[in-house]
């Protein structure tokens, strides 16, 4: 049995004083001692189910539907739509939002950033519409985008009538749905940014500063959470989404409707204890690993690199065989010309013996076909 370290058993006793879509996989407990009406335990690099409660049940999140306010505003700085540094004219409605805040002022600039901190950070609602109104025109047409996202993610237990999740009738979203939308965010680099931070300020125009402290207590007290949103409300109870990653093995865990505050981050806890003790991620499939060379021919160079186009983790339990397998069809000679990333052959991976994945090799390189004149100085080469 593993020993537990310092400071995990310091992290435990702090803890209990303060306290697109996934495929079909398997869920592989099913029972723990959770009193939280629903949950959910997710791997992150192969999204299998490690541990569900209830994890289709329609039921208010309160402020985790931020985590889709964030992600489009993230979505949009990737693609070029908005920037951080770019300034926002807040409107009154948006700092008139109460709940949880970070008091903007109205008709003043904020920096896409700040508010995206704030949002990310403190889960400010007055941020987060202000950054709707900005992005949409309207919290109305940006909850719109919401709900198509959602649908593309393949979320089909969640519907989003704010951005915020302050109550509103026909607001809901599960703990599975929760999950998707967490590994979307923790694919984004610019996120994790922010996700961490455990205090800092947002200094407003005027110069005065709101203190912000990250609702997420787990990034301080749980070893290796980098992320994740609370939610709280009288109709959600208490909730959280959170992601932490030991080694080469990352969980995501949302847990909804908690009796209370420490209950949610215990019971949060509780199910990643069980993914980290029980399982662990194994690298098959290295994109980065050369396959091996090929023969072309008629080619203006007589090799070509082959890869796998994509890596492929397994998720295997602890102290038992390896039940993965793989085998490489490549042929013997390719023609030229070859275009870079050009599929050349595939890897086929089975578990069990079952087979339940094809993975494509590719080329690491063009290769061009020799012309006549090439041809003629190679056959003088050669002689």
């Amino acid at each position: 049995m593993k020993k537990l370290s310092i400071f995990s058993i310091i992290s435990v006793i702090i803890l209990a004083i303060c306290c697109n879509q996934f495929p079909i996989a398997t869920v592989y407990a099913s029972e723990q001692d959770l009193s939280s009406k629903s949950a959910c335990l997710v791997d992150y690099a192969t999204k299998e189910v490690l541990f569900e409660k209830n994890s289709h049940s329609k039921m208010p999140i309160a402020s985790m539907v931020k985590m889709m306010t964030i992600l489009l505003t993230i979505e949009d700085i990737d693609a070029g739509n908005i920037t951080l540094d770019e300034m926002i004219t807040t409107s009154e409605n948006a700092s008139g939002m109460g709940g949880s805040q970070v008091f903007i002022d109205p008709y003043v600039e904020y920096s896409v950033e700040d508010l995206l901190k704030s949002v990310i950070v403190a889960s400010a609602n007055d941020a987060s519409v202000a950054l709707a109104e900005h992005i949409s025109g309207s919290e109305s047409n940006f909850v719109k985008r919401m709900n198509k996202r959602a649908k593309e993610l393949g979320m089909n237990d969640t519907n989003y009538v704010n951005c915020t999740g302050l109550p509103a009738a026909e607001g809901y979203s599960s703990a599975y749905d929760c999950a998707i939308i967490l590994r979307e965010l923790t694919s984004h680099n610019i996120y994790h940014n922010y996700s961490s931070i455990w205090m800092d300020d947002l200094v407003h125009p005027s110069g005065r500063k709101t203190g912000l402290t990250n609702t997420n207590r787990l990034i301080r007290y749980y070893e290796g959470c980098d992320g994740g949103k609370t939610g709280s409300t009288n109709e959600a109870g208490c909730c959280l989404s959170a992601t932490a990653k030991r080694g080469d093995m990352r969980l995501l865990s949302v847990i909804i409707g908690a009796k209370d505050s420490q209950t949610r981050f215990n019971e949060c806890a509780k199910l990643f204890n069980f993914g980290f003790s029980n399982f662990e991620n194994i690298l098959i499939i290295d994109s980065n690993s050369k396959l091996g060379e090929l023969n072309v021919s008629k080619g203006k160079l007589p090799t070509v690199d082959a890869y796998p186009c994509e890596d492929f983790y397994a998720l295997v339990k602890k102290n038992e065989d390896n039940p993965y397998s793989t085998s490489l069809q490549l042929p013997d000679i390719i023609k030229a010309p070859l275009k870079a990333n050009e599929c050349i052959g595939k890897i086929i991976v089975s578990k069990n013996g079952v087979i339940i994945k094809e993975i494509s090799v590719v080329t690491n390189q063009e290769v061009e076909k020799m012309s006549f004149t090439d041809t003629l100085r190679k056959i003088g080469q050669n002689w």
